[in-house]
């Protein structure tokens, strides 16, 4: 795992970004003008959340890694410009989640993204 040809996107600062403690290098991830659409039981495919710019995705990263959970990058596939990654989580509680994302590229940052999550109840 490295950087994909062609690409400045990083596979293994995607892995620190989603295993470290705080959003920050993930958000460095995305591109300004980056866009993600997430669906899962609440919010349905007709009516995804959407986060519009890199403002609104700090935010959520914030949130996410405030909480007492782990994150981990269990695989990514990077072709051209387009990635995608599985992403397994676990709370404090030992409620899991998993997430999928498919991600559009854009000169080696995250355009677009959408993510497909779901977890234990």
């Amino acid at each position: 795992m490295g950087t994909a040809t062609g690409s400045a996107f990083d596979i293994e600062t995607l892995r620190r970004g989603i295993e470290g403690n705080t959003g920050n290098t993930l958000l460095s991830l995305y591109a300004d003008d980056a866009e993600i659409r997430i669906v899962d039981r609440n919010h349905q495919p007709s009516h995804p959340t959407v986060l519009r710019g890199r403002g609104q995705i700090a935010e959520l990263l914030d949130d996410v890694y405030s909480r007492d959970m782990t994150h981990k990058l269990d695989r990514c596939v990077v072709q051209g410009d387009h990635a995608a990654f599985t992403e397994s989580c676990q709370y404090g509680d030992g409620t899991r989640v998993l997430a999928e994302s498919m991600v559009t590229l854009r000169d080696g940052k995250i355009a677009d993204q959408l993510i497909i999550q779901a977890w234990d109840e």
